[in-house]
């Protein structure tokens, strides 16, 4: 019959274990493992220990047995763990299959069907997966510019962002359209310890309103209103509220988007006959650029994904209360970025699109 060594503490090693048993900061396994000997060298048996602690008798088995032969060494530190050694070439076809190959009937690989395609176990494909930092289920939203004036608008607009003119507004605005008030068909159960906040899965849809905002870049203020549509007649609207809203003296330059309401002929005639509204697009297909869309960001995931609303009109209010707290102590967004590092990131994304069309082309 196998006998449990026996466990003789000095009053140091004591201090030690002790210490570690109850620090707050300490690993949970180096807690439990000093536990394990305090208990042992009680004179507790193992499947005593075990059952106090919540773990099984061969944990408690080989944790007496280490410090026995060890000391606080032996129970401090994991000896090496045995197993195949890592195999490189099988780690560089796991990531070569990961990052340039696709399975035949779906988009990207899991573990176990690419493991499956390479004969390999798929905790192996994990390991290599984690070392190499590749999520093949994620993905993340870009768009490179395709736009023949790209730097000259870059430049412009980080300028005005890095180095804002004197007795000038930096306005950042925008419209926010389709925002759907939407109500659940069923109350949602409240967030409690253990459990998430929960809502239905379907919902009703009771119209929509459109945001036009413009976010002040020095102090972060947002000047705000919700209209029914956005065409160029509403942006027309909004540009006279904020001619309205604004200090009459310095000059407005406005950033905006493309978008073809912004360029309608009676905004342009109308812009004409305001000249100290100075209008600065962004390139197509960077609305990054636009400092009130880190706004509208915000607003929807403060107040509109998670809100319920039985009407427009309640949208809307929602809407405006935000806009009025925001603006009881506002903060600016501050751009940092400069445009030579903009544009290197550019480039080598570029470099890249450009190599991935040549590889398509060529299979």
């Amino acid at each position: 019959m196998r006998k449990a060594p026996a466990v003789t503490l000095s009053g140091e090693d004591r201090s030690v274990l002790e210490r570690w048993a109850r620090g707050r900061r300490t690993p949970a396994r180096l807690v439990q493992r000093a536990s394990i000997v305090l208990l042992a060298a009680a004179g507790q048996q193992n499947a005593v220990i075990a059952e106090r602690l919540h773990t099984t008798s061969n944990r408690v088995g080989r944790w007496r047995r280490r410090f026995a032969e060890r000391g606080l060494a032996g129970v401090e530190k994991d000896l090496p763990r045995g197993g195949r050694p890592a195999d490189p070439e099988l780690g560089r076809k796991i990531l070569e299959a990961t990052t340039q190959a696709k399975p035949a009937n779906a988009t990207h690989w899991s573990t176990r069907t690419l493991a499956a395609h390479l004969g390999v176990d798929h905790n192996r494909v994990h390991r290599v997966w984690n070392a190499s930092g590749l999520q093949p289920h994620r993905v993340h939203d870009f768009k490179v510019s395709n736009d023949p004036e790209f730097v000259e608008k870059l430049l412009d607009i980080v300028g005005l962002y890095l180095n804002p003119p004197e007795h000038a507004l930096v306005l950042c605005a925008d419209e926010k359209s389709q925002i759907q008030a939407l109500d659940r068909t069923q109350p949602g159960l409240p967030m409690r310890p253990g459990r998430c906040g929960t809502w239905t899965h379907d919902y009703k849809r009771n119209g929509t309103t459109t945001l036009f905002a413009a976010l002040e870049l020095a102090e972060g203020r947002v000047l705000g209103t919700c209209l029914p549509r956005h065409r160029h007649q509403e942006w027309l609207r909004f540009l006279k509220l904020l001619d309205e809203q604004t200090p009459a003296d310095p000059e407005l330059h406005v950033i905006v988007d493309n978008y073809r309401t912004h360029k309608h002929e009676k905004v342009k005639r109308w812009l004409k006959r305001h000249p100290r509204f100075h209008m600065h697009f962004t390139p197509t297909s960077s609305s990054w650029l636009n400092l009130v869309e880190r706004f509208f960001r915000e607003l929807t995931q403060k107040r509109i994904r998670r809100g319920t609303f039985c009407s427009v009109a309640e949208l809307v209010r929602a809407i405006r209360n935000y806009l009025a707290n925001h603006n009881r102590a506002p903060k600016p967004f501050v751009w940092t970025a400069k445009a030579e590092d903009i544009l290197k990131k550019i480039q080598r994304a570029r470099a890249v699109l450009i190599n991935v069309k040549q590889r398509e082309t060529l299979h």
